[in-house]
């Protein structure tokens, strides 16, 4: 007899073609697809997204949209339990809707009796106060809660939730791989070929990889970004392959950029170029993983080169972004206030020449936080199973 399908809501920020946000949609469905099949429990995921077709045609799921409350209602009235996460979904730096929206969703799924799960979020900065009580509120009836850093879980306890129901995970994206690696979903759109060689590129050059994003108003982090590897390509030529992970604003960032290098980067015997189309996550990843060096602002290009043992160099602009460079043993080269050109340039030449060290000793931690990635897949499917 075959097992009922249960269908699963996943909740997060969706459909918004952020190549980090859908990879963690990709990571999460992976690694319930691979514990459903591993446990012979037959699930069925639909995912909330501001683009439903957008993300059935991307992944072969199921989705409603996120933001009509009939269609959400009914979906979760239907399902046998809902998933929020992962990313940053519960702070209030970009603004004071995100916390009640996400909140909202889990507190919808809890009225109507359905087990509610957190699945690797990164939780904060949460600013204004009076959100802490509802967080505390609404994870209190979570039947599964888990966050990927350390400062989550105890910004969490500092709302008055006990740490030891807290399980302290990667990220998801640290699962994410590629189909040829043996161990991928069916739906991955992304896995049918190679990154193109752009008609710029030449392989006897090394690829520098940059993530960048608008944060400060001056634009000061990006014109020392631009300063930065000028100067390293005077004494190194290298391919310099921009890569936007935010369409359109990543875009627009990585063109403020490439406006002020074109000249001296090919005056110094390089080349320079723009990844156009990787709107799937698993097209990104191995965007990232052609790099030998990766410089990223965004916290998934980090998580992408990392998990695709690429020398990063992270800058920082969110706490986020420290946390994760803490867990695979690395520090920010600076902060987007205050970056230096010249520190940046130096570490550009000195990953180029000693990879192949930084990834040796960094291996034992990285493939750690590859294998731990799916231990929240692992707790939902087993509740899944035990219910089943």
């Amino acid at each position: 007899m075959v097992a009922a399908s249960q269908k699963i809501i996943i909740s997060g920020y969706y459909g918004f073609r952020n190549s980090g946000d859908e990879a963690v949609l990709q990571s999460i469905l992976n690694a319930l697809q691979k514990h459903s099949l591993a446990t012979g429990t037959v699930i069925e995921p639909v995912v909330l997204s501001i683009d439903p077709e957008w993300t059935t045609a991307t992944y072969g799921v199921k989705a409603v949209h996120r933001m009509k409350l009939s269609e959400v209602r009914s979906a979760i009235s239907e399902s046998a339990g809902l998933i929020s996460g992962g990313g940053s979904l519960l702070q209030d730096v970009t603004g004071s809707k995100s916390i009640p929206y996400y909140l909202g969703i889990i507190k919808l799924a809890q009225w109507m009796g359905k087990p509610t799960f957190i699945y690797a979020q990164g939780i904060g900065p949460v600013n204004r106060k009076l959100f802490h009580p509802l967080i505390k509120a609404v994870f209190r009836k979570c039947r599964y809660i888990s966050v990927r850093d350390e400062q989550s879980r105890d910004l969490l306890q500092s709302m008055g939730l006990g740490g030891n129901k807290i399980d302290v995970v990667p990220d998801p994206v640290m699962g994410l791989s590629l189909p040829e690696d043996g161990r991928g979903s069916s739906a991955e759109a992304g896995g049918e070929s190679p990154p193109q060689k752009t008609p710029l590129s030449r392989p006897d050059l090394p690829t520098v990889g940059v993530s960048v994003r608008f944060w400060e108003q001056s634009r000061s982090e990006l014109d020392a970004v631009a300063d930065g590897l000028l100067n390293a390509s005077a004494r190194t030529p290298f391919h310099l392959r921009f890569l936007p992970f935010h369409h359109p604003s990543d875009h627009e960032a990585s063109r403020y950029i490439m406006q002020k290098l074109e000249k001296g980067i090919s005056q110094n015997g390089g080349v320079i170029s723009l990844c156009e189309d990787a709107e799937h996550p698993q097209q990104m990843l191995r965007e990232v993983g052609t790099c030998d060096v990766l410089i990223g602002m965004r916290l998934h290009s980090l998580i992408y080169a990392a998990g695709r043992r690429v020398p990063l160099i992270g800058i920082s602009y969110d706490p986020k972004i420290d946390h994760f460079l803490e867990r695979v043993g690395c520090r920010p080269i600076g902060a987007t206030s205050s970056l230096d050109s010249g520190r940046l340039a130096a570490e550009v030449l000195q990953l180029l020449e000693s990879g192949e060290e930084w990834k040796r000793e960094r291996e034992p931690l990285i493939a750690s936080l590859v294998q731990e990635a799916e231990a929240p897949a692992r707790q939902i499917i087993e509740y899944f199973r035990r219910k089943g």
